[in-house]
């Protein structure tokens, strides 16, 4: 066995995994070879939240977060929200109906974001949402739209809407 290579275990949105990965692989890396696309590498610094996953619940950065650190850890992604009969959860939905995006290539990271912000502030002000936000980058400038979603996805889960 090679030196670069480690065995680990974790659990990938709710079910178990066993892989043997590469010491110097990213967590988007695993991601991709386990079939999943939504955390998605795009500056490769952290800089741009399009990776955001959650490890044992916190936003992590894909890109950054080595695999081999997943050992044991609790991960989730974009695509544990259409689990069961709707084929998108609240927050997407309210993206989709705002048209808080253009290309897409973000959306992932905005909405696992926006699911963390409400979960600590269910009724985030404009302040507080682009605070939050402010580590993900939309190269198609939707910003308006990405606020305004986040409002619509905030009182639909209060049920005000």
């Amino acid at each position: 066995m090679s030196t670069h290579h480690i065995d680990i275990e974790f659990a990938l949105n709710g079910r178990p995994e066993r892989h043997h990965v590469d010491v110097r692989d990213n967590a988007v890396d695993l991601l991709t070879r386990c079939g999943l696309k939504g955390a998605r590498e795009s500056c490769g610094q952290g800089l741009c939240g399009c990776c955001t996953i959650y490890v044992d619940g916190a936003p992590a950065s894909g890109c950054l977060y080595p695999a081999w650190k997943l050992q044991g850890k609790q991960v989730e992604t974009i695509e544990a929200a259409v689990a069961g009969d709707e084929p998108v959860d609240p927050v997407q939905q309210a993206f989709i109906e705002t048209g808080a995006f253009q290309c897409g290539f973000c959306t992932p990271g905005f909405v696992m974001m926006t699911r963390k912000l409400l979960e600590l502030h269910p009724s985030p002000t404009d302040a507080q949402i682009e605070h939050y936000l402010s580590g993900n980058l939309c190269r198609c400038g939707t910003y308006p739209e990405i606020i305004a979603a986040v409002r619509l996805a905030a009182e639909r889960l209060a049920g005000r809407n």
